[in-house]
């Protein structure tokens, strides 16, 4: 379904053909776009320069003076964050798959179903509205806190307070579930404070056995148990002038709990095995996924401990408390897991987006994280749609918006044969398929209802019979069909 409450985004339509032209500009204006329209390339090329806020061009193939693949390379010199949308002629199939490789969003073939013609204009919007807010706020957020991102009131809240807390010597105490990123959060502490110049040295209490715990907090000297040959540093003695970060402060054995209630209060200690007083300056930011005050309570912290830590509480807001920050962070990571394996610019379709959003994200950003990394490595497309995505990420609600996609087009959009026509409803351009996969479905769905017959199967597609054999080979299906000529 068309959101009928649109912003007023600006769009150039060009269409040589009068009735076309006022018929598109109909019906994109009624659902709230600002259309310009022009009757050939140059002048509406002209309007683009001199406005810089269209979001989207919408132009025929087939132009006097200047085709849509002229207009379409010049959009991209003008303002490569402007969406185009190629409108081709019936049964072009090889045109507009040439389109989509030279840089066009979608396409559409004529007669245009008004219906899906605002379907597919506010996709690209969406897209590219995207890009151009995540640019925007990359750059606001790397003059805050350069490794944490995020633009939603959570995160916004977060951020004012780390602004009040950074420059302190105050512990920080900061709580958050496993996976929304406290040793980031710490670390950016420590780099806005004026320790930066020292040592940031994050210990994870729940990684460390009990009994060698005190010693890798504290240092030993030799001797002091077996095995210790010689005199060991601890991590209180390596982050002096710095800050010192225990995580999972709740995994932390009672008996070391006291021990490190007195370096916060004395800020001195003894190494394991040791007679001399160390004394340090330092700061100690705490995190914990667990509920510190129900521990209290069942005896298992201490509440002297927990006063002393928690002079300034930090939440993480969960990601699914900030959903906004979603699309900033997987188009983050995924431009970040790109550069680092070679590979070109990488996208979302709008459905992919809207999935993304909507999951359940129980591991958080790391989660987040994590699946962009693996997109990046097993997807070798640029862009990434609904159908790239593991199971468990296509919820009740990307489901239904996948099969909804491929009905509307179906029923709406007369340049595709529904299931009754040659291409099947499978190879319908549904919002989870690339061009690719599209055209692939069509011919084996040609093939199928011709009973193998390629000359008939490329009559049935619009294309000729050289160009069904490249592409056969080309989507390695040389063996499909009887090869008639």
């Amino acid at each position: 379904m068309v959101d009928m409450e649109l912003d007023g985004a600006h769009v150039v339509l060009i269409e040589d053909e009068e009735g076309n032209r006022q018929s598109f500009t109909r019906a994109l204006s009624r659902v709230g776009y600002k259309v310009r329209a022009f009757g050939e390339a140059s002048r509406a090329l002209e309007y683009l320069r001199a406005n810089r806020d269209v979001v989207l061009v919408i132009t025929d193939l087939m132009l006097p003076g200047m085709d849509g693949f002229g207009v379409l390379g010049a959009v991209r010199e003008i303002d490569s964050e402007v969406g185009v949308l190629m409108i081709t002629g019936h049964g072009s199939v090889e045109s507009a798959v040439d389109a989509m490789k030279q840089g066009a969003d979608d396409y559409l073939t004529k007669p245009v179903d008004l219906y899906v013609l605002r379907n597919r204009a506010k996709a690209i919007i969406d897209k590219h509205q995207l890009v151009r807010r995540v640019d925007e706020l990359e750059t606001r957020l790397g003059e805050k806190f350069s490794n944490l991102i995020g633009r939603s009131k959570p995160m916004e809240d977060m951020f004012r307070q780390m602004e009040l807390v950074a420059p302190t010597r105050s512990n920080v105490l900061i709580i958050g579930e496993s996976g929304t990123g406290k040793e980031l959060v710490a670390n950016a502490l420590h780099e806005h404070s004026p320790r930066r110049e020292h040592r940031f040295l994050p210990i994870n209490c729940a990684a460390i056995p009990a009994e060698i715990l005190e010693s890798e907090l504290f240092g030993h000297e030799r001797g002091s148990f077996t095995g210790a040959t010689g005199r060991k540093v601890g991590k209180f003695e390596l982050a002096d002038k710095g800050t010192l970060f225990l995580d999972e402060i709740g995994e932390l054995p009672l008996e070391m709990q006291v021990k490190l209630l007195r370096v916060l209060e004395q800020r001195e200690f003894m190494r394991v095995g040791g007679t001399e007083t160390i004394r340090v300056d330092i700061r100690v930011i705490a995190a914990t996924n667990q509920d510190l005050e129900e521990m209290v309570e069942q005896g298992r912290f201490r509440a002297d401990l927990y006063y002393r830590l928690k002079v300034v509480t930090l939440k993480i807001p969960p990601l699914r408390d900030r959903r906004d920050d979603i699309p900033i962070l997987a188009n983050h990571f995924l431009q970040a897991f790109a550069r680092e394996n070679d590979r070109p610019e990488m996208r979302f379709s709008a459905e992919a987006m809207r999935a993304l959003v909507a999951a359940p994200w129980e591991g958080h950003v790391r989660e987040l994280r994590n699946l962009m990394e693996s997109l990046v490595i097993l997807i070798p497309r640029d862009e990434i749609t609904l159908a790239d995505f593991p199971p468990e990420y296509l919820g009740d609600a990307a489901e239904a918006e996948s099969r909804a996609g491929r009905r509307d087009v179906a029923s709406t959009d007369d340049s595709v044969p529904g299931a009754s026509g040659p291409f099947g409803e499978d190879a319908i351009a549904s919002p989870g398929l690339t061009m690719e996969e599209i055209e692939r479905r069509a011919i084996l769905s040609a093939l199928d209802r011709t009973g193998g017959n390629r000359t008939q199967a490329a009559e049935m597609l619009g294309i000729g019979l050289r160009t069904l054999q490249r592409k056969l080979k080309e989507y390695r299906l040389a063996g499909k069909g009887e090869g008639t000529e």
